[in-house]
């Protein structure tokens, strides 16, 4: 069995709360890439393509590492893209946007073998369908999750549920920011599978 050490290409703690689930060691790095969207990209374009730059950014460092990549890339029923927001006047307007409506993530994934420049690519979709909200409630949310790092400004993990009417996906983990049953997918593609490893646990 391989001994590649896994490298998230990420600070979110969110993200690091998920892959901890699997029980496996990894490490985590930061990566810098430009976020920016490329006119004319889609939506699981953007996903995809940042997911990618994540893993490659830090493969010079990381050179004998499967480095996992994620984003996510929220989009309304229009075609309007909602990233993170920052601020709080900026999360009231998301927040306002997609009520009563259903809003698409998107989430890229990307594992990269650092070593042999080996990659999967994945993108998941889940669907969220907001119940109609109203302005108290917003403010409510806003004022006790500060969801601002957020991208659709919510915390799935915490008080986000509260918004949704209905959820249809096949793997909620995405909305927290990293697909693990892909991510599973994957590894065992590669010959890893985290029911037949030493658990860090």
């Amino acid at each position: 069995m391989t001994t590649s050490t896994l490298l998230l290409a990420s600070s979110s703690p969110y993200r690091r709360a998920l892959l901890e689930r699997l029980g496996l060691p990894f490490e985590c790095a930061s990566p810098d890439i430009d976020e920016t969207p490329i006119n004319g990209e889609t939506a699981e374009q953007l996903a995809t393509r940042l997911a990618e730059s994540k893993a490659r950014t830090l493969a010079r460092e990381y050179n004998q590492h499967w480095i996992i990549g994620s984003d996510q890339v929220a989009s309304l029923p229009d075609g309007t893209l909602l990233n993170k927001p920052g601020t709080h006047q900026q999360a009231v307007e998301q927040l306002s946007r997609s009520s009563g409506q259903s809003v698409l993530f998107l989430t890229g994934l990307a594992l990269l073998d650092s070593q042999s420049n080996r990659l999967q690519m994945h993108c998941e979709p889940f669907e969220v369908h907001f119940r109609d909200l109203d302005t108290t409630e917003i403010e409510a949310y806003l004022n006790r999750e500060q969801p601002y790092d957020c991208a659709g400004s919510f915390k799935m993990e915490g008080l986000g549920i509260t918004l949704f009417r209905s959820l249809n996906g096949r793997d909620p983990n995405s909305l927290i920011g990293l697909p693990l049953i892909a991510l599973i997918d994957m590894l065992r593609q590669w010959g890893r599978n985290p029911l037949l490893e030493p658990t860090t646990n």
